[in-house]
């Protein structure tokens, strides 16, 4: 009894500690909340007041940065502004140096040129560059109004035969003139190395009298040139004979081939008239015979005729008492046998009108490569030795379209001429028989 007395006073003894140690427990913890609270108390005005500081030294530096910025826009402005400064002041530093080489380059070329004329500009250190220029320009412009009117001086020219002839040239301007002299007159035109000759193109002999006497035409005869350094070649007429050589080997055929075939033309346009009067002339016979009821005469009548309609129509007339549809073929055989003879030649022709152009172009393309060997050789610093080459190679285009179309057109004339006569013997033979058959009826 004593021993379990012992024992429930020491539970009460634990139990009672134990409430006791979980009381002081309870007040550390409670010192420890308030502490750890005051801290995060603490915490957060602190940690207010750093955000506040952060957000104000952001905001400066963001208008630090806008400063800079605006800085850096006005120094590039800056910049800018100067670089366009340095622009214009290279620029007006090279047009000056521009300008006073085109001063030098003007007033050197001004005096080359005014030299040619007897005119010679001051060249020296004492006279600035615009004073030449000014010079240049005034003495440049007098001489144009000199040599731009009509003036009259002593001279001398050469006439077509060679001969030197003395006597009074008028000037037109810097670029015609006409010379006057006892034995001719007329336009004159360069003769080289600064000399005039009569030109023998035109006849303006009346013209070189009447500027002489300083009147005025309507319209002149007249010969331009650029200088009188180059000799320039009197005109020439070219001949028959001169086409003809001027298209060579090729031309000669083309041209025998056009009158080949122009004889051609004219022998069968010949043949043609004679079968279309024949035509006329013996169906009229028939006709008279048939009406007059003596049919069985008609072909006794053709006995003297001879050629296409004479043998369609004695045809018609031998198978005259047969069925029609057997005349009718009789008809068009005849008329196809006598075709041949109808179109002879006409075949011929078109082909000579369809050849000949292409002849003409085979001696072209000939020429071609012969001016093509020239410039190989001699370069292209000469146009009339091109020119000419060129032309000579066209002549046989020329010839052969002279020849092809008049052999083309009249030879398609031809042939419908004689399809128009193929059709008249058909239809006079049909007429034959139509007759015949109404009479026997």
């Amino acid at each position: 009894m004593k021993k379990s007395f012992i024992v429930i006073i020491a539970l009460v003894i634990t139990v009672f500690g134990s409430i006791a140690q979980a009381d002081e427990l309870s007040k550390a913890y409670e010192k420890e909340y308030a502490f750890l609270k005051a801290q995060k108390a603490e915490l957060l005005t602190r940690l207010r007041i750093d955000r506040q500081e952060h957000e104000k030294r952001l905001a400066e530096a963001k208008e630090r940065v806008i400063n800079l910025q605006q800085i850096l826009l006005d120094i590039n402005e800056r910049v800018n502004s100067e670089k366009e400064t340095l622009t214009k002041v290279s620029k007006s530093v090279d047009d000056s140096s521009e300008n006073f080489d085109i001063t030098v380059n003007v007033v050197s070329q001004a005096r080359l040129t005014l030299e040619t004329y007897g005119i010679t500009l001051p060249d020296d250190n004492q006279t600035t560059d615009l004073q030449k220029l000014s010079k240049a320009f005034n003495t440049s412009a007098s001489l144009y109004i000199e040599l731009s009117s009509l003036r009259k001086s002593k001279g001398s020219f050469y006439l077509p035969t060679g001969k030197k002839s003395n006597g009074e040239i008028v000037f037109v301007g810097n670029v015609a003139a006409y010379g006057i002299a006892n034995e001719a007159a007329g336009a004159l035109a360069p003769a080289g190395m600064g000399r005039y000759k009569l030109w023998n193109a035109v006849d303006s002999s009346d013209d070189a009298k009447v500027l002489y006497a300083g009147e005025m035409k309507e319209s002149l005869d007249i010969f331009i040139y650029e200088n009188l350094d180059k000799e320039v070649d009197y005109v020439k007429e070219k001949t028959f004979e001169d086409w003809m050589e001027g298209g060579g080997t090729i031309g000669y055929m083309i041209m025998l081939f056009g009158v080949f075939g122009l004889m051609l033309l004219a022998f069968r346009a010949f043949r043609l008239t004679r079968a279309k009067s024949n035509v006329v002339e013996i169906t009229n016979i028939v006709v008279s015979k048939v009406d007059s009821g003596r049919g069985y005469e008609a072909l006794d009548a053709l006995e003297g005729y001879s050629g296409s309609t004479a043998r369609v129509v004695k045809a018609v007339l031998r198978n005259i008492d047969k069925d029609r549809e057997h005349v009718e073929d009789v008809v068009m055989e005849a008329i196809l046998n006598e075709s041949s003879q109808i179109d002879k030649y006409g075949a011929f022709i078109m082909v000579i009108a369809a050849v000949a152009p292409l002849m003409g172009l085979l001696g072209t393309v000939t020429g071609m490569i012969q001016t093509f060997d020239v410039i190989t050789e001699f370069g292209t610093g000469d146009p009339k030795l091109l020119a000419g080459g060129i032309s000579t190679a066209l002549i046989t285009t020329m010839q052969g379209l002279i020849v092809a179309i008049p052999l083309l057109l009249l030879g398609n004339l031809v042939s419908g001429w004689a399809q128009n006569i193929k059709d008249s013997m058909e239809q006079s033979a049909l007429h034959i028989i139509n007759l015949y058959e109404r009479g026997r009826a």
